[in-house]
This record gives C-alpha cells, structure tokens and sequence, in this order.
C-alpha cells in the first residue's frame, strides 16, 4: 500500500538482524492471507467476501491488519480491478471472467509491519493484459536485483523503468511509490518506479523496503476515484501491481515476503491464470 499523504524526508531507519527477522514474520502473514485468496478469488466471489476472511486469518494468527482504518481506509486488503491500480476498496461486486485483480495486503505483529501485493487473472484474460502482468512482475525481479549494498536508489528505479518503456512503452506511474518498511508502514526512504542510475541515497545493510511496480497498459496518468481512496488509470486501461518487502544486503537482496504459495494455490485454482516470470 502507497500514500501520498506519509512525509518520508527524514533518513532512513535501518533494522538489526533481529528486527529483520519480525518483519519477515509479518511478511509471511501477509502471504498466507494472499495464498489464502489465490485459493477462494475466482468468477462470482467478491472484494468483501476475501476481505472478510483474509481479516479473519490475520487476527487469528495474532496480528492485526495493517490497511484497516490507516489513512481513514476501511478494510483489510485493497483490492483494485482492471483498471484500478492500488488501494481500491472491497465491495459487492462480484467477479467476472476475464477480470484482473490487484490484492494488497499488510499487517502488524510484534511492532513491525508487513506488506506485499499480487494481481491474479481471472479466466480468460486478453493477451495483452497477461503481458502486462508478466512485465509487471518481472521488473519487480529487476527492481530486487539492484537492492543490494554499494548501490543507489536511483539504480533499482531505473532497472523497473527503463525494463517496462522497453517491453512496449508500457505507463509507469509517478505519483506512487515503494517506501521503507518497520515500525511505521511507511517510513523513509521513499522508492520510485522510476529514475535514473547511479541517483538517490546509496544502498546500506539492513535497508528493508517495499518495491511495488505499479504498470499501466496505457499512459502513465492516474486519478482517484469518487470513493476518496481507489486510484484508477485515467484512460481506463488495466493496470497490474506486484509487491515484495525486501533488506538490502551485500551480495543479494533478502525477499522477506514469499509469493511461492500464493502461485501454488494458483496452479491449484482453475479459475486463476498463473502470470510467469519472462526470461
């Protein structure tokens, strides 16, 4: 989740080892409650239906959401559909067939946040929108591989970028962004999808952070919708999201949250299309 309304101008706050390791607890709260939907979403279930029952297994494991009432949010999980980008509010509507799905979802446990997202495809989805999830997807792999110690923000905005222009000149959007991650659910440094190499703050051990490409199939332009919350596309084209939290370290990031079961209840769902990694 991304807000605009958080101030990150203040330095970032790195983590020991030992608060590392809450945050990847919290995180694979956060993926349980996804692997949990992978399992349920399909044509004919709802945003309110999930949201329900992903709240339900957050509390029961001992934590608490981490959307819920933050920023005057409603729910559990942000569920944005099609051309909804981020932070769309649960409903009644029910899905349909060929539907995209954005999930976000966080939570708050032992003092420290989780966070991470994943966009499903329900049934028969258009070719053009399962590219625009697999380029989705796989820069936020690209984005990971520059999350290490020696290099700069400015290197894993531009790694997600200049991948996604390349693809098929694929809008990335501006006015939301990753962020760090702790005690706060958003806390400094802010991380673009965007930039230019070799710019921004230089990457140190113990950096744990969220990088969230956020990838419209049309222009980059985004607009809030009526209900005050859901950000949608301008030109009403889809849009795709996927989100891990990550420490920066010196030989390779450490992925604190864990998307493995989620696409294992995939393969599992036969109302859900996988969305795979490009070579």
């Amino acid at each position: 989740m991304v807000n605009e309304s958080y101030t990150l101008k203040k330095k970032p706050i790195y983590k020991t080892d030992e608060e590392v390791e809450l945050i990847r607890k919290s995180c694979l709260l956060v993926c349980k409650a996804l692997s949990h939907v992978a399992s349920v979403i399909r044509p004919g279930a709802t945003g309110a239906q999930i949201d329900r029952e992903a709240e339900e297994l957050i509390r029961d494991h001992g934590a608490v959401p981490g959307f819920k009432g933050l920023y005057g949010f409603p729910a559990t999980l942000c569920i944005s559909i099609n051309e909804g980008v981020v932070h769309g509010v649960p409903s009644n509507y029910e899905f349909k067939d060929g539907d995209i799905v954005s999930v976000d979802c966080g939570t708050y446990m032992n003092e420290f946040y989780g966070d991470a997202a994943y966009t499903f495809a329900l049934g028969d989805v258009d070719e053009k929108t399962m590219e625009l999830l697999r380029v989705t997807k796989t820069a936020l792999y690209r984005g990971i591989e520059n999350a290490i110690v020696g290099k700069r923000l400015g290197d894993i905005s531009y790694a997600i970028q200049d991948y996604c222009e390349r693809q098929n000149k694929y809008g990335v959007v501006r006015e939301l962004v990753g962020h760090g991650l702790g005690k706060k659910l958003h806390e400094p440094p802010e991380v673009p999808n965007f930039g230019k190499r070799g710019r921004g703050a230089v990457l140190r051990d113990g950096l744990v952070i969220a990088i969230e490409p956020m990838i419209n199939l049309g222009r980059k332009e985004v607009r809030q919708s009526n209900d005050g919350h859901t950000i949608i596309t301008k030109d009403r084209t889809p849009s795709a999201h996927f989100e891990h939290t990550v420490v920066v370290r010196k030989e390779k990031a450490d992925i604190l949250s864990n998307h493995d079961q989620i696409e294992e209840n995939i393969k599992n769902n036969p109302e859900v299309r996988e969305v795979s990694i490009k070579s």
